[in-house]
């Protein structure tokens, strides 16, 4: 699984949906959530960024914004 196969699956179904998740599965052969964590990998290789520069970036704010969300949550738990 090559960063620029993931960043170009991702360019071409970019919204969340279950047809997206069975595509993953069926085209790819992994899981939605291993594609999530190998997605992200490819956002921030080398590799992935020159082959698919607009969408590593995307990918790499979504995930950015994720944790940044992730990390207020924890906060006003505690």
């Amino acid at each position: 699984m090559t960063p620029e196969r993931l960043l170009a699956f991702e360019a071409a179904h970019p919204t969340h949906s279950p047809a997206r998740d069975e595509l993953i599965r069926r085209e790819l052969g992994i899981t939605p959530i291993r594609y999530a964590v190998l997605l992200i990998r490819a956002a921030e290789s080398v590799d992935g960024i020159a082959a698919q520069p607009i969408t590593a970036r995307l990918v790499r704010e979504r995930a950015q914004w994720r944790a940044e969300v992730r990390e207020r949550r924890t906060r006003l738990a505690a």
